[in-house]
Order: structure tokens, then sequence, then C-alpha cells
């Protein structure tokens, strides 16, 4: 309950002070964690409206609404892209669930129910794309927000 009264009280200071554009990026750098800057920069290189789009209007619009804190978010995005096999999209959004306080086992239950509605054939293929995510985390390739070295347990054992 305290978590979205200070999400909500955040969401109102950052409407007045920002543009959408500078909320989208906080926001985003907020979910991403370490990897932001150079996130953005690969948006930008693809396409800079691309990249100012999809910080004003997801970043901003949409994951900015106070309706729903960023875990839960986080959780809806990685049951979405699961269940439509968009495996690139979904590793990102993994480590970001981890960056907002999904645990690797709550992910990897999220995959397990998505396997009732989209198929075993998109479980199997987020399943993977989870043990990539956590293996990179495992071997230093990638960091959490957090800092915090994981322990090294096989996805099996989770």
């Amino acid at each position: 309950m305290l978590d979205s009264i200070l999400f909500a009280l955040k969401f109102i200071y950052m409407e007045k002070t920002m543009n959408r554009y500078e909320q989208g990026i906080e926001r985003f750098k907020e979910i991403k964690g370490n990897g932001a800057d150079k996130s953005i920069e690969r948006l930008k290189s693809l396409h800079p409206d691309l990249e100012k789009l999809i910080m004003e209007f997801a970043f901003n619009d949409i994951y900015g609404r106070p309706e729903l804190d960023m875990r839960s978010r986080e959780i809806a995005t990685v049951a979405s892209l699961a269940a439509m096999g968009h495996t690139a999209q979904l590793k990102v959004h993994i480590q970001s669930a981890l960056n907002v306080g999904v645990t690797k086992v709550e992910i990897v239950e999220i995959i397990l129910q998505m396997a009732l509605y989209a198929g075993f054939p998109a479980a199997i293929n987020a399943m993977q794309a989870a043990r990539e995510v956590f293996d990179e985390i495992e071997t230093n390739k990638i960091n959490t927000n957090g800092g915090v070295k994981p322990e090294r347990k096989k996805l099996a054992s989770l």
C-alpha cells in the first residue's frame, strides 16, 4: 500500500516538473537499471523518432499510470512477451522484472502459466530466454539494480 502511495506521489511530482520525454527517460532508467543508457543509445541508432516515441508513450504515458506499480507492469509484460514468443524483448523485460523486484521463481511461474494459454512451444522458448538471462546474471555479464551477486542455481532447482 505504501509503495503505491509513494509511486503515485512520484508520478505527480514528475508530471509537474518534467516533460513527457524526460519523464519517460527517468522511468526507463528506473526499470532498466544499469544498462539504460546503452539501451537508449541503441534505440536512437535504430531511429531517433522511434526512441522518442517509446520514451514518451510507453515509458511515460503507459508505464507512468499510477494504477499499477512497476513490478505488476513487468509481470504483465513478461507474460505477454512469453505468450507472443518475442524472445529478444522477453530477455530485456526479464532483466527489468528482476530490477523491480520480481523473483526468478516468479518469472518461472509466469512462464509455466503461459504454457496453458500460449502453448508449450512458447513456454519452451520463454524458459530458454529466462535461463539465458539468469545465466548471464550469474556469470556477471549483466547486473540487476541491486548489484547483489545471485546464488548459483540451476533453473530447474528454482
